[in-house]
This record gives structure tokens, C-alpha cells and sequence, in this order.
């Protein structure tokens, strides 16, 4: 830490960590707006198609680059707002660090089972261990 808080006219004045922060969050955003536009069209034109369809999808490298592309920005983006929320909520240290730190690993892992599964599909595993599923 970096000392006691200061204060100007009874308000805490920035410690000047959080511009870095904000500015990820922007280029982030900026990412997911079109992939988030690529992925709702394909979305919307693989409903309905069959498994073989989708798999043929996967096996194009370019969409699983991109799929994997937005998987890892969306969590990282996700990583970073909900960190904002618990910062400005959450008051008690020790609680806030223990909540970043499970919110950093629940995206973490969550980017990395969405890679390994776009892998999967985009080599032609099947999404599952044999007797998963239907």
C-alpha cells in the first residue's frame, strides 16, 4: 500500500492506480463490439443447422481464432467490471482482495474451458468425454 489515504476538503483524492484500468476496460470494449456483432450473425445463421454444419464451422480457423478471440476479451472484460463493482462495494480489505482473487480465477478459468473446448470442436473432438451427454 502505498501510505495513509489523503484527503482534499473531506474527499479522498485519487491515487491515480484506476486510469490504467479504465482504459483497458475501453480497448476491451472496443474489441467485443464487433466480435460481439460477428458472433450474433453467426449465431443467428447456425441455428437450426445441423451438428456436421457446425462442426465444418469450427473447423474454419479463422472462426475458431475469432470465437477463442472473443471468449478471452469477453472474460477479461467481465474480469476487469466486476472488479470495478467489488472496489467501489465492497470496504473491508481483506474481504475485497479474497473476492478479486476468486473473481480472477473464475475467469481465468472459465477463458481457458472456452479455449480448450473451440479447440476441441475446431480439431473435430467431440465437445465431451464419451458418455457425457446425449
Amino acid at each position: 500500500m502505498s501510505g495513509a489515504a489523503k484527503f482534499k476538503n473531506n474527499v479522498k483524492v485519487s491515487e491515480r492506480h484506476g486510469a490504467g484500468e479504465w482504459a483497458t476496460e475501453r480497448v476491451a470494449l472496443l474489441a467485443l463490439i464487433p466480435l460481439g456483432l460477428w458472433l450474433a450473425s453467426t449465431a443467428f445463421t447456425l441455428a437450426g443447422a445441423s451438428y456436421e454444419v457446425v462442426l465444418a464451422w469450427f473447423a474454419n480457423g479463422l472462426n475458431a481464432v475469432l470465437l477463442g478471440l472473443t471468449a478471452v476479451v469477453f472474460f477479461g472484460f467481465a474480469s476487469l467490471a466486476w472488479k470495478v463493482i467489488i472496489e467501489d462495494y465492497i470496504h473491508k480489505p481483506g474481504t475485497k482482495a479474497a473476492l478479486i482473487a476468486v473473481l480472477n480465477l473464475v475467469c481465468l478459468v472459465l477463458a481457458a474451458a472456452s479455449i480448450f473446448f473451440i479447440t476441441r470442436l475446431a480439431l473435430g473432438s467431440a465437445p465431451l468425454p464419451a458418455g457425457f451427454g446425449a
